[in-house]
C-alpha cells in the first residue's frame, strides 16, 4: 500500500473515531437529560414524598407523613411532617421544612438531602420504654415503594445537614417529665453516613430532679455515632449567676448516661431555703457527677463555701449571751465544705465541716429523706462557752483537738421540727452536779445553792429548786438552738442577764 493510501486510511479511521466519540457524547447527554428528567419527574411525584416520609419515619421509629411538597427546581418546601410512634419516640411534629435534593449521590444509591432547615421541631419521648421495642415503622413502606420504581433509583436518603430554629423536647422519665424549650440546633455530617456533630445555642432545660434548677443553655457541642451521643462540652447558666461546665455521654441502646462537670459563681441563697438564705451567705462551688449506671439516676460531688458568714441565728445570740462575748453573734466561717450524694429524693451530706477558727466546729454526716433527718456529728466549742451550765464542760464536752471541747450530737426529726439529743445529756449532767444524795439520812444537799444565793435560811431548798427549774429552762433554751441548725423553727431566745446593765463583750 502506498504512502498516500495509508494516509487516506488513517484519516478515515480518525473521522470514524471522532464521529463515534461525538455520538457517544451526544448519547451520554441524551441519557443524562433523560435520566435527569426521569429523576426530576420522580422527585416531583407523590411517590418521592412518600419515600421521604418513610425514610423520616424509619429514622425516628415512628409512622408519619410529610404534607404536600412545593418544588422549585431541586429545592422543596413543605408545611409539616407529623408522626406518632409506640416506641421511644411517641410523637414528632416538624413545621416549615425547606431542603434541596442533590443528585451527586445517585451513583452511590442515595439521595443527597442538603441545606435542610426547620422552623420548629417538637419531639415527644417516653424514655421508660425499652429502646428495642421501637419499631422502624417506615421500613415496610420503603420496601413497598421500591417495587414501584426503576431499580437504579436510590433507595436511601442521606441528610447532610440540618438547622432547627426552635427545638422542643418533652421526655417522660421514670422520675417525671423533662422538657427542653427554645433551643436552636445546627447539625452536619461528621465523617460518615450515620455520624453527625451538632451545635446548640440557647434554650431552657427542666429536669424532674429536685436538686437541679432550670438550666439555661449558653452553648453546647455534641457528636452522634453508633447510637451514642457525646456531649463534648457545654456551658450552662443556673440559678441567678451560676455557671455550669459539663461533658458527658449517652448510650441510646442501653439507656445509660453519665455527665460530669463543675458549678461556680453560686451564692448560698441560690441553693438554700428562704429561711437559711437570710442566715448563711457566701460563694459556693461544687463539682458533680450525674449518671444512672445502677438503673436509677444519682448525683454526687463536693461542695465548698468561700467567704461564708453565719448571722441572724438564735444559736449565735444564745452562745454569745451565755459565753458573755460578742464573738458568736456573727460567725465568719474559716472552713465550710461537704461531700454530697443524691438518689431517689434522698440527699446525704458526708464529711461535713462547718467551722469558725477557735470558736466552734461541727463535723459529721447527715441524711435527708424528704424532710426526715438523721445526722450524727461531733460538736466542738471554745472553752468557757457553756461554763454557766454545771457539768457541761466536764461531763458532756470533753477536751480535744484544736483547743476545743467536744461532744457528740445526734440530729433527728424533720427539717421543720429538728430534734437533738444534747439537751437531755446536759440536763442529766447538771442534775448530777447540783444534787448529792446522802443515803444514810435521805437528806439532799444542794451544792452551789449557798454560793449562788448566799442565804443559809431554811428556804434554801425551795430557792434551790427554783434555781434548778430556771437552770433547766436555760439549758433547754441554749441547746434548743440546734433546732434551727438546718432551717427549722426559730428557738426561744436565751434568758435575760441577771444584771441588765452588763452587756456582753
Amino acid at each position: 500500500m502506498s504512502r498516500r493510501s495509508r494516509k487516506r486510511k488513517v484519516a478515515g479511521e480518525s473521522r470514524w473515531l471522532g464521529k463515534a466519540v461525538v455520538g457517544l457524547l451526544i448519547l451520554s447527554v441524551i441519557v443524562i437529560v433523560v435520566g435527569y428528567g426521569m429523576l426530576r419527574s420522580y422527585l416531583h411525584s407523590d411517590a418521592f414524598r412518600k419515600f421521604l416520609s418513610a425514610e423520616a419515619s424509619e429514622t425516628a421509629g415512628v409512622t408519619g407523613e410529610f404534607a404536600p411538597f412545593d418544588w422549585d427546581g431541586l429545592a422543596v418546601e413543605t408545611e409539616s411532617f407529623e408522626a406518632t410512634g409506640t416506641g421511644l419516640v411517641t410523637a414528632v411534629r416538624a413545621d416549615g421544612l425547606h431542603t434541596e435534593v442533590g443528585l451527586g449521590g445517585v451513583r452511590r444509591g442515595v439521595w443527597e438531602i442538603r441545606g435542610s432547615s426547620l422552623r420548629r421541631l417538637e419531639v415527644a419521648v417516653d424514655a421508660r420504654k425499652p429502646l428495642d421495642g421501637a419499631v422502624a415503622a417506615g421500613e415496610p413502606m420503603k420496601e413497598h415503594l421500591k417495587t414501584k420504581r426503576p431499580a437504579w433509583y436510590p433507595n436511601e436518603a442521606e441528610v447532610q445537614g440540618l438547622d432547627v430554629r426552635e427545638l422542643v423536647v418533652k421526655a417522660m422519665l421514670t422520675e417525671g417529665l423533662a422538657t427542653i424549650t427554645g433551643m436552636s440546633v445546627h447539625a452536619e455530617q461528621a465523617g460518615g453516613k450515620d455520624a453527625y456533630r451538632a451545635e446548640i445555642e440557647g434554650g431552657t432545660v427542666r429536669l424532674p430532679f429536685g436538686i437541679v434548677p432550670d438550666l439555661r443553655i449558653d452553648r453546647a457541642h455534641l457528636r452522634y455515632k453508633d447510637d451514642h451521643v457525646f456531649l463534648t462540652d457545654a456551658t450552662v447558666a443556673a440559678w441567678a449567676n451560676g455557671r455550669v461546665q459539663a461533658t458527658g455521654e449517652w448510650d441510646l441502646k442501653a439507656k445509660r448516661f453519665a455527665v460530669t462537670g463543675d458549678a461556680s459563681s453560686l451564692k448560698c441563697e441560690d441553693i438554700l431555703n428562704p429561711d437559711w438564705a437570710k442566715r448563711l451567705t457566701g460563694d459556693v462551688t461544687s463539682d458533680f457527677n450525674l449518671e444512672n449506671d445502677s438503673g436509677t439516676p444519682e448525683a454526687s460531688g463536693k461542695l465548698t463555701i468561700k467567704n461564708g458568714m453565719l448571722t441572724a441565728l438564735p444559736m449565735l445570740d444564745a452562745l454569745a449571751a451565755y459565753a458573755d462575748t460578742r464573738r458568736f453573734r456573727v460567725l465568719t466561717l474559716s472552713e465550710s465544705h461537704t461531700d454530697w450524694h443524691w438518689k431517689q429524693g434522698e440527699l446525704t451530706l458526708s464529711k461535713l465541716v462547718l467551722a469558725s477558727e477557735g470558736l466552734v466546729r461541727l463535723e459529721g454526716n447527715i441524711t435527708i429523706r424528704g424532710k426526715a433527718l438523721d445526722g450524727r456529728f461531733r460538736l466542738g466549742l471554745a472553752p468557757g462557752t457553756l461554763a454557766t451550765i454545771p457539768g457541761a464542760e466536764t461531763d458532756v464536752f470533753l477536751a480535744g483537738e484544736r483547743g476545743l471541747r467536744w461532744t457528740t450530737l445526734h440530729l433527728t426529726g424533720t427539717l421543720d421540727d429538728p430534734k437533738e439529743d444534747l439537751t437531755d445529756r446536759l440536763l442529766a449532767a447538771a442534775g448530777i452536779r447540783m444534787f448529792d444524795q446522802i443515803p444514810e439520812t435521805g437528806e439532799k444537799v444542794i451544792k452551789f445553792t449557798h454560793s449562788l444565793l448566799g442565804d443559809p435560811s431554811p428556804q434554801t431548798i425551795e430557792k434551790g429548786e427554783k434555781i434548778i427549774e430556771k437552770g433547766t429552762k436555760a439549758i433547754r433554751e441554749v441547746t434548743g438552738i440546734l433546732d434551727g441548725l438546718l432551717g427549722g423553727g426559730t428557738p426561744t431566745p436565751p434568758p435575760a442577764q441577771d444584771n441588765p446593765e452588763k452587756q456582753p463583750q
